[in-house]
């Protein structure tokens, strides 16, 4: 199987600049090479460029600037430019499905935070001296940076990238042939409703609090965007140190959030995989539950709507973002796959509208947020616990008349 691990760099002041240096120098790559392919299209010939042509520039930009391009990986130059090529790709591919395109646009150096090395051992070497006792990582140009390695890792090291957030730097391993460590059998199997009063629901009827951490830190996080309005639109070079450290606070607050739901993620995917052998869940498109509501135009009225209950929908989709399914989901069956678990995603349609115990389906049948109570059984229940046995009859977990 397949797994990534990420660790805190430990760097010193000169290999935090090289750091720096390397990231600028990249981002000028990238850059460059989306010009020439702008400049390539806006010709009457309309050429299009792609990564093999650009690849093969390589060797003549690093002897023309080897003071700025010279000195880095060669294979991390050729993963930045396949960066630009897959940004090229599924802007294509939008374009062909009819989808709002999004074209590849300029990164500025802020928002260019990392640096893939495609290989261990060229550019980049993993645990470059094995007999310290402290774990380095060896980056072409910088050095042999200490790392701060908080776990074993398992498997064949195949990509390593460096990243940047705020202050400090991560190296990122990507890692194949891990071995897998199964977990004793339980012979316990559950279906799984995931909600927003209740983070989730077991078919057994137990409930997840929703832990609600963007909610918790909203207060925080909008008197720091408050404070970062305060200072007018500027360029770069005439930003002040307080205009800075406002953004780093708002920077700061976003990654807590972040880091705490993702926290909550796997100590409740590690908790459910210790209990259940197998479990089933909903196979959730997210995108499309907090798509915007399609306006309604009023005919009898010229630039007029209809209410379209966009303000509640935004209020259900700020909610729903807040809980991290799908982080939730894709650590819960990266966790599984590695305790030798099964998982199961069903269809979601109708689960919290099916009575589990005749079967029948009305959108009358959910009276309340939490009571069920089917129109032509008279069978009552909590609303998020039905939703949780519906995924796992449907899953083949339980019987729908021992339900």
């Amino acid at each position: 199987m397949h797994r990534a691990y990420k660790f805190l760099l430990r760097p010193t002041v000169r290999q935090c600049l090289a750091l720096d240096e390397m990231l600028r120098d990249h981002c000028s790559l990238y850059n460059g090479a989306l010009q020439e392919r702008r400049d390539a299209y806006r010709h009457p010939s309309k050429t299009r460029i792609k990564y093999g042509q650009q690849s093969a520039q390589l060797k003549e930009i690093r002897a023309f600037d080897p003071e700025r391009q010279g000195r880095w990986s060669f294979s991390s130059q050729q993963a930045t430019l396949r960066r630009l090529d897959r940004a090229f790709q599924a802007f294509f591919r939008r374009v062909k499905a009819g989808e709002k395109p999004g074209y590849p646009r300029f990164r500025g150096v802020n928002w260019f935070d990392t640096v893939d090395f495609p290989k261990d051992g060229d550019g980049c070497r993993w645990d470059s001296t094995p007999h310290d006792p402290v774990t380095r990582v060896r980056f072409q140009g910088v050095g042999h940076v200490r790392v701060h390695q908080h776990r074993r890792v398992r498997g064949r090291v195949k990509t390593v990238s460096v990243k940047r957030e705020g202050k400090q730097w991560y190296v990122i391993l990507a890692c194949d042939e891990v071995p897998v460590e199964p977990l004793s059998a339980t012979g316990a199997v559950t279906g799984i409703d995931m909600g927003i009063a209740h983070f989730l629901t077991t078919s057994e009827g137990e409930h997840r609090p929703n832990p609600r951490h963007g909610k918790r830190n909203a207060d925080a996080l909008a008197e720091a965007q408050r404070a970062l309005k305060e200072f007018p639109r500027c360029k770069r070079e005439n930003r002040s140190a307080k205009h800075r450290r406002a953004v780093e606070k708002v920077a700061a607050l976003h990654r807590t959030v972040r880091r705490q739901r993702t926290d909550h993620a796997h100590k409740t995917a590690l908790a459910l995989v210790r209990i259940y052998d197998v479990i089933a869940h909903e196979r959730l498109s997210i995108a499309n539950m907090v798509r915007a509501p399609k306006p309604k135009p009023d005919p009898d009225n010229t630039g007029a709507f209809f209410p379209n209950g966009a303000a509640a929908k935004t209020g259900l989709n700020k909610s729903i973002h807040d809980a991290g399914w799908g982080v939730f989901l894709g650590i819960l069956a990266y966790k599984a796959e590695s305790a030798g678990r099964v998982l199961i995603p069903v269809d979601p349609r109708n689960t919290s509208r099916t009575c589990p115990a005749c079967g029948h389906v009305s959108g009358e049948n959910r009276t309340t947020q939490e009571k069920f109570e089917c129109t032509q059984c008279g069978h009552t229940a909590n609303a998020d616990q039905v939703g949780a046995l519906n995924v796992a009859i449907r899953a083949g977990l339980v019987l729908p008349e021992v339900a």
